[in-house]
């Protein structure tokens, strides 16, 4: 599943086709909406909040959802037949394996945008408040709750839980408010790591606890387990990594 750096990256490539203002020829694929509705307006904006990639038109919006196996492709095609195929007059956006709705309102309607790690809207102070009012959540499943930090994903949540040495089954309620507004910052930190470290195609070199066997910290083996109300999976030093229960 894209996490959100990942679609950041999906954004700024359609943003550099100059699409913005562009209407839309043609519309196809099976996705299960108005498709005909999209024909012949223009895109006001692309935007991105957490995993959804956003296509923006004055009175509604394409909202694509990748799931676990989404997939895009830009001026190309696969042999299978895409969710949703946007053609301009000059390019085309092809989208595959995922979830797309078409909603009646703006954007800026739909979301929280300070809940979003990548934002310039992002608020700490609000992600804060979120943890403090759900005491008896884990860790683990925080760093996925996308209310919370929308576009944290399973690769984030490793990597930061290790970065702050807490456990993943840690309660919320249980960490100390020093601990929790450092993982709530190195969230956002490492979400600009991963979009840096992406861009460059060295993202799995800088992995330090995902999918790795050994801490390279304390030189024993990682513990590997699927924890918490989503079980996925994590990577965890029970030496190093506090537990705050």
């Amino acid at each position: 599943m894209p996490e959100g750096p990942s679609i950041v990256i999906l954004r700024e490539a359609i943003e550099d086709l100059g699409l913005k203002g562009k209407p839309v020829r043609h519309v196809e694929g099976n996705a299960k909406i108005d498709k005909d509705s999209l024909i012949n307006q223009k895109v006001t904006d692309f935007r991105s909040w957490g995993k959804h990639f956003l296509i923006c038109f004055k009175d509604f919006t394409v909202r694509i959802h990748f799931m676990l196996f989404g997939s895009y492709l830009i001026d190309d095609q696969k042999k299978t037949k895409p969710m949703l195929s946007l053609i301009f007059d000059k390019h085309e956006l092809n989208f595959y394996t995922s979830s797309i709705k078409l909603f009646d309102k703006p954007a800026e309607e739909l979301y929280d945008w300070s809940a979003d790690i990548m934002s310039k809207s992002w608020q700490s102070t609000a992600a804060f408040k979120k943890l403090k009012e759900n005491p008896k959540m884990l860790a683990c499943d925080a760093l996925l709750d996308q209310n919370i930090f929308a576009g944290s994903g399973n690769i984030i949540k490793n990597e930061v839980l290790f970065r702050c040495r807490i456990h993943p089954l840690s309660k919320i309620a249980e960490i100390p408010d020093a601990k929790l507004k450092e993982m709530i910052k190195e969230t956002r930190n490492y979400a600009f790591d991963f979009l840096e470290w992406k861009k460059e195609g060295t993202l799995k070199r800088h992995w330090l606890a995902h999918t790795k066997k050994i801490c390279p910290r304390c030189e024993i083996p990682f513990h590997k387990e699927y924890l918490g109300r989503t079980k996925r999976r994590s990577y965890y030093c029970e030496s190093c990594q506090r537990l705050y229960d």
